[in-house]
């Protein structure tokens, strides 16, 4: 099931639920972590020729969005 621009989706059986890209075993939180350790946006695509750049950064946004929800909830 898609949910954000036709790329994040989610599905129960896949990487336990966790929002992924296009339906690969490639999550959100996996293109966040890459990037935390020093990985840009090429070395990404470089190492995973399945994802393009819009991925990654419809990936970036989501999860924005996703801890500003997070933000305005708790207040």
């Amino acid at each position: 099931m898609y949910i954000y621009k036709n790329i994040i989706t989610l599905e129960p059986g896949k990487r336990s639920g966790k929002p992924c890209i296009r339906g690969l075993r490639i999550a959100v939180e996996d293109i966040l972590i890459w990037m935390a350790s020093g990985m840009t946006v090429e070395d990404i695509i470089t190492d995973f020729l399945e994802l393009t750049r819009e991925d990654i950064l419809t990936a970036l946004e989501f999860a924005a969005r996703r801890q500003e929800r997070t933000i305005l909830a708790a207040a």
